[in-house]
């Protein structure tokens, strides 16, 4: 086959939602599964974590959650063996109602999917060029091009410093305002490259990789959203159920090490944070950046 026939055909087959499982058996550890209980996952994404969860023991059901509808059609397709073990409901878990005390075990994975940095139409990625969307619910209206194009100049530099931990946040932002608008993804990424000194252009990263984070974040609400969740989510465990969170990056660890922690509800598993092995981590690179951490509902006096 010609090089050119092989680049068309690789551009025209369809992006999956794939779900490769990180951390899969320290989750289906951490969720200590038993026969006939009930899981809620409240990031099914491709359906991965569902899957193990399901074929843990023996009548498993498994209540699976996503914002985005093509993660929810892809998990329904991926999982339809499992019949009427599985529901499926579209819902950002922050705006999930948590029923009290019928769940053995809660799993949120917070990292963004392979589907969502390889799909350029989604806009999360700048290796492709795409509309600046972000949006992980689709249904909402805010956008990364919002932002960008519509946010003062103290706001992005706010967001680039607090979401991405940004060093630069005011420079790039100053020139991010003076360029706008911008379309898409290749544009924005080129203007933040372009507005830092060389030496920080030609590092180890891409200097538009932080922004992007950061952007990312503030569609999605994401920091806030995990509040809510660690607020919420424990009251649907029954006694001696289990939490499970997988986080990707020091912002989200660190709110997820003090929500378990400082909730009277939980008491916490895992002193230090479970991470990948070298060999998880040479099959699936998107590994290397997991930590895991586990709490169990206390039980009722």
């Amino acid at each position: 086959m010609m090089q050119s026939d092989l680049q068309t055909l690789i551009d025209s087959e369809e992006i999956t939602f794939s779900h490769i499982p990180v951390l899969s058996q320290e989750v289906i550890t951490g969720l200590n599964i038993h026969p006939g209980g009930h899981y809620l996952d409240l990031t099914v994404g491709g359906g991965g974590h569902s899957r193990l969860i399901l074929e843990a023991a023996e009548d498993v059901k498994v209540t699976a959650v996503d914002q985005d509808l093509d993660a929810l059609k892809a998990a329904k397709d991926n999982l339809s063996e499992f019949g009427d073990r599985v529901n499926f409901i579209h819902s950002n878990f922050a705006n999930y109602h948590f029923p009290d005390n019928t769940c053995d075990g809660i799993l949120a994975d917070l990292g963004v999917s392979s589907y969502h940095l390889d799909n350029a139409d989604r806009g999360f990625s700048f290796r492709n060029t795409a509309n600046l969307d972000m949006r992980m619910n689709q249904q909402q209206t805010l956008t990364a091009g919002d932002i960008i194009n519509e946010w003062d100049e103290k706001e992005l530099a706010d967001i680039f410093f607090q979401y991405g931990e940004e060093r630069l946040s005011r420079r790039i932002a100053r020139r991010i305002v003076e360029k706008r608008p911008f379309q898409t993804t290749t544009e924005l990424a080129d203007a933040i490259a372009y507005s830092v000194p060389p030496k920080y252009r030609h590092g180890r990263i891409h200097p538009a990789t932080r922004v992007f984070q950061a952007l990312r974040i503030a569609v999605n609400d994401e920091l806030k959203v995990l509040e809510t969740l660690i607020e919420k989510a424990p009251l649907a465990l029954v006694p001696g159920g289990r939490m499970v969170i997988i986080s990707f990056h020091s912002l989200e660890d660190r709110l997820v090490k003090h929500g378990l922690r400082n909730s009277p509800m939980l008491k916490v598993l895992t002193k230090k944070p479970i991470i990948g092995g070298e060999e998880e981590i040479s099959q699936n690179v998107r590994s290397r950046s997991a930590k895991l951490r586990i709490a169990e509902r206390v039980v009722a006096v």
